[in-house]
């Protein structure tokens, strides 16, 4: 094995956030491009010091009439690399991005759990994470959003998906794959800028490189890292605010109670308390209007919210009722 700067960055950061631990039983989500190849190969170099038990985790689309052969290819890594290989292969072709990603978190967390591994690895870089950020920013997100692609979430109480390459960029693990030889498969729909985050890649972050900053991906990953303690802060005050002002069989929030807190903390809160009472995510049209009646007089009322409920003040409660 020939160790390079690379290695001992991954080794460097594996060690220094916690990410994983000696002897843990790895599956790695391999999709055949660069990143995840760089992933791979750098955790089978490193893992006679760490006594990984690692296995690759293939997702087919179908989206592409190299599809099949792609995941062959795969497999034939896998096999060279002498690790066990699952491909879970799409019933029926997802239509969008959005659709694809649950497909693949889902798939990939039920192997993972079947299969007995308890952590997930995905080749996510510091330029999915500039991405995502831009994403997430034009499509109007708060703090929560900008800050995704986290080094570590858990997928379901038995599962952890961890990202231990988003201090690496695009140009370095390609850099990876060069240097160690690895054969790349040319994924073709990364090219087609009819999807959103190919634009974003293709051209936006070109631009902005070309004419704001050279060093913008870099950049925008560290805004995102900044912003994930931000995030995780205000979450944690947010939640014991809400445990302090929360009537659950109302259900309602005590508004005396919130009307001292700041804005942002209301906001977390009132978000939150939606979420969990209406079983889905809240949009900020809906948050804002429950973050209006804290100041209301009584009896104000908001439109519907999801599943005919409104929320209406009632002295120095805010609570949900559904509609008559």
């Amino acid at each position: 094995m020939v160790w390079t700067p690379f290695h001992a960055r991954l080794h460097r950061t594996l060690r220094q956030r916690h990410l994983l631990e000696p002897g843990r039983r790895l599956l790695v989500a391999v999709s055949g491009g660069q990143d995840s190849l760089s992933l791979m190969q750098l955790l089978v170099d490193l893992q006679p010091k760490w006594s990984w038990d690692l296995a690759i985790a293939h997702c087919d689309h179908r989206w592409r009439p190299d599809s099949q052969a792609n995941a062959d290819h795969v497999a034939q890594l896998a096999k060279f690399w002498q690790v066990p290989f699952y491909c879970q292969t799409a019933v029926a072709v997802p239509k969008t991005e959005v659709q694809a990603r649950e497909w693949r978190y889902q798939v990939l967390a039920e192997l993972a759990q079947v299969k007995d591994y308890p952590v997930l690895l995905t080749g996510h870089t510091a330029s999915d994470r500039a991405e995502t950020l831009l994403y997430n920013l034009i499509r109007g997100s708060g703090t929560d959003g900008l800050q995704a692609l986290t080094w570590q979430r858990s997928l379901d109480s038995s599962i952890k998906l961890v990202r231990p390459l988003l201090e690496f960029t695009r140009t370095e693990t390609a850099q990876v794959c060069q240097e160690l030889g690895l054969p790349v498969w040319e994924d073709a729909t990364n090219q087609d800028c009819h999807y959103a985050r190919n634009r974003i890649r293709q051209e936006l972050i070109p631009y902005l490189a070309n004419h704001f900053n050279p060093q913008v991906e870099q950049a925008l990953a560290q805004t995102a890292e900044l912003l994930r303690a931000d995030v995780d802060y205000l979450e944690s005050m947010a939640a014991a605010l809400r445990q302090q002002a929360e009537v659950p069989e109302l259900p309602g929030l005590n508004r005396s109670l919130l009307s001292r807190a700041p804005l942002a903390l209301q906001r977390r809160v009132v978000r939150q308390f939606l979420q969990q009472t209406l079983n889905g995510a809240p949009n900020f049209d809906q948050i804002e209007k429950v973050v209006a009646l804290i100041s209301a007089p009584n009896r104000t009322q908001t439109d519907p919210l999801p599943g005919n409920i409104i929320a209406r003040v009632e002295d120095a409660w805010i609570q949900l009722n559904p509609l008559p």
